[in-house]
C-alpha cells in the first residue's frame, strides 16, 4: 500500500508540473513582428511529446518500483 501511495503522489506532482509548465510560456516580443517561429509565438517543441513523455515516465516508475520490490523480497 505504501508503494501505491508514493506512486500516486509522484503522478500528482508530475501532473501539476505539466499543468504549470504551460502557464509559464513567455509572451512574444513587442513590435508586432512575426519572429522566426511564426505569428510571434515561442517555440516549444516538447509540447508535441508531452503525452509520450508522461507514458514513458509512468512506465519507468512502475518498472523500478517492481524491481526494487523484488530485490527487497
Amino acid at each position: 500500500m505504501k508503494t501505491i501511495n508514493k506512486l500516486v503522489l509522484a503522478l500528482f506532482f508530475f501532473g501539476t508540473l505539466l499543468v504549470k509548465a504551460e502557464d509559464e510560456i513567455p509572451p512574444p516580443p513587442g513590435g508586432g513582428g512575426t519572429g522566426g517561429v511564426g505569428p510571434g509565438g515561442a517555440a516549444s517543441p516538447i509540447d508535441m511529446y508531452v503525452y509520450l513523455l508522461s507514458i514513458v515516465a509512468v512506465t519507468f516508475i512502475i518498472y523500478y518500483t517492481k524491481k526494487l520490490k523484488s530485490q527487497k523480497a
